[in-house]
């Protein structure tokens, strides 16, 4: 709950400083070198200071409003839906900014003219255009951002990751159980559906700070930096909670899909490559040996009938006494020389 409210209050920050130096830069086009036409006339550091208030207010109900978006109907709705809804939403708000600008001109300025008359006055037009237009250019960043992954972009801009840096990270490799003969029952749009359910109730993990890497089919690779993982046991918290998720809506699964879907997972930490790669679709990849061995351990569940195994490396660096560890033993991984020791966890006490 913590850092879902870490990752609220982060995206309001954000729609606050864009919305900030929108409201900033128009001041500044307006302000400078150009006459007001309209009846109202503000002196360029009036406007500014005009701007530094209405861009918080503007910024945390948009943020907010983006906060309910992505956590109760992103899911329900497509993104031209979604696009609609924003541009609905730039509207009703805009009435309402320009009625509270009314009440404010007609309390200090002293205007007397008609509401009707303020709201269509000459270039007004443009400003109205301009905050709606605003307004979708911050949702479309936010989309991108999300399908980077959280703040990514920024790093990703700023060139971050445009020479290959090392990182020491946790990941884990999850996979859906029996995933063949669900998808031979199911037929492939029914399937496709049920992995769409399940990731959607993956977004539980975020609770536990991790990372999605990638989706690959009906597997999930999540991602930790390394402290981020080990605090309060975020890497193997984030697996229970989203069985737990799952096993809260076996209703729901049952009913629509005949079954409960289970998971299984391998983790492993250490040194990986992190860069960004691709010309015409850009990407922020790992690469290295962590990430395959991490795989590898994932295999071996179904071997061993176990739904989580861990590596000793990232066992040893973990302080979680409310898990119980089962040695496994050293498993030969395909692709790698020598032996790596394994350890199942059979749930939290």
């Amino acid at each position: 709950m913590k850092f879902r409210n870490k990752r609220r209050w982060a995206i309001i920050k954000d729609y606050i400083i864009g919305w900030t130096l929108a409201f900033l830069f128009i001041a500044i086009v307006r302000g400078i070198g150009t006459i007001e036409v309209s009846a109202v006339q503000f002196e360029f550091w009036e406007t500014v200071i005009v701007s530094s208030i209405f861009g918080p207010i503007f910024g945390s109900i948009s943020g907010f409003v983006q906060i309910l978006t992505e956590e109760r109907y992103y899911k329900r709705v497509s993104i031209y839906r979604l696009l609609g809804f924003r541009i609905l939403f730039a509207t009703l708000f805009l009435f309402f900014l320009v009625l509270v600008s009314y009440f404010m001109v007609l309390q200090f300025f002293g205007e007397t003219k008609s509401f009707i008359a303020f709201a269509f006055e000459p270039g007004s037009g443009a400003i109205y255009f301009y905050i709606i237009t605003v307004d979708v250019f911050m949702l479309i960043v936010r989309q991108v951002n999300l399908m980077l992954g959280e703040n990514n972009l920024w790093k990703l801009l700023r060139g971050k990751f445009y020479s290959p840096r090392e990182e020491e990270r946790i990941f884990m490799f999850l996979d859906l159980q029996a995933s063949t003969r669900h998808a031979e029952k199911l037929g492939h749009i029914a399937y496709s559906k049920m992995i769409q359910d399940c990731f959607d109730d993956l977004a539980v993990v975020v609770e536990n700070e991790a990372e999605i890497y990638q989706y690959v089919g009906d597997e999930v690779i999540l991602t930790w930096q390394l402290n981020n993982g080990l605090r309060n046991g975020n890497c193997l918290n984030a697996f229970y909670n989203f069985k737990n998720q799952l096993h809260s809506k076996k209703d729901y699964y049952r009913k629509k899909y005949n079954f409960l879907p289970l998971f299984k997972a391998g983790l492993h930490s250490g040194i990986v490559t992190v860069t960004e790669v691709g010309k015409f679709k850009k990407e922020i990849a790992y690469h290295g040996d962590t990430i395959n061995t991490a795989a590898r351990i994932q295999g071996k569940c179904n071997e061993f009938n176990q739904e989580l195994l861990v590596s000793q490396q990232l066992k040893n660096q973990l302080a979680t006494p409310g898990f119980p560890f089962k040695e496994i033993g050293s498993l030969a991984l395909k692709g790698k020389e020598k032996e790596v020791s394994v350890y199942a966890i059979n749930g939290a006490n």
